[in-house]
């Protein structure tokens, strides 16, 4: 067996897990992947597109890319669209943009993302999806609880399942029980496209700041991921994880 088909196994043992306890797919779900063209929301759609075509539970699943004019932060909008093809799945293409000088009190990352996100939605109810699905995996999980419990004072990650309350969608993170280490040596080993420009805020937020202190964690302890993974909970569950094996 070589690299890609043992981590590829060892990923979709923990994303199935996720779909099955957590119940994130069910029968006639309609599922936007919202594709930024890293390795990580790739993964996801070539895993969910996969999963489309076992018999229980019937979905369906496109995908969305959106385009912000004004950040220096692009993908190959012909090789995600060669992506999607190659999997048979519908891929939606947006563009849009923000003003930073409207609200100066908020980082260019908050205001690229809640624009990002506004057109997703948008697309989502226009097109009757009811699910959209996220590539956070576990890293982004426990990054995001680091970062409320310094900054906010709370202990909580993101959830891997949340209703929204104003409209009739669910937002999904299947990649929840995944390592970021394994999707990145997979999408190596797969021969991934990478994104032709990164995102020039990237390496100068909290988010960056708060990934190099886990890191420092996890080499003082590598089982700090589950300590704090255990530590979490949401609404009418617990999160599970099973030991990288």
């Amino acid at each position: 067996m070589n690299q890609l088909e043992t981590i590829g196994r060892r990923l979709d043992r923990h994303f199935n897990k996720a779909l099955r306890d957590y119940r994130l797919i069910d029968n006639g779900d309609r599922v936007l992947v919202a594709l930024s063209g890293g390795k990580d929301s790739l993964f996801l759609l070539d895993r969910l597109a996969k999963r489309r075509e076992v018999f229980i539970p019937k979905f369906e699943v496109e995908a969305v890319h959106v385009r912000m004019t004004n950040i220096d932060y692009e993908s190959s909008t012909d090789y995600l669209q060669a992506f999607c093809e190659e999997r048979g799945v519908r891929l939606h293409l947006l563009t849009t943009s923000f003003d930073a000088s409207t609200d100066k009190r908020k980082e260019p990352c908050f205001l690229c993302s809640w624009n990002r996100r506004k057109q997703i939605f948008e697309l989502a109810q226009r097109e009757g999806f009811n699910k959209i699905a996220l590539g956070h995996h576990m890293d982004d999980i426990l990054h995001t609880t680091l970062m409320n419990l310094f900054f906010q004072g709370r202990f909580e990650g993101m959830p891997v399942s949340l209703k929204m309350e104003k409209m009739p969608i669910t937002l999904i993170r299947p990649l929840c029980l995944c390592h970021e280490a394994d999707i990145k040596a997979y999408a190596e080993a797969a021969g991934y496209q990478k994104q032709k420009k990164l995102c020039p805020y990237e390496a100068e937020t909290h988010r960056a700041a708060i990934a190099q202190l886990y890191q420092q964690i996890e080499q003082m302890n590598p089982e700090a991921r589950y300590s704090i993974w255990h530590a979490l909970t949401i609404p009418h569950s617990t999160f599970h994880i099973p030991h990288k094996s």
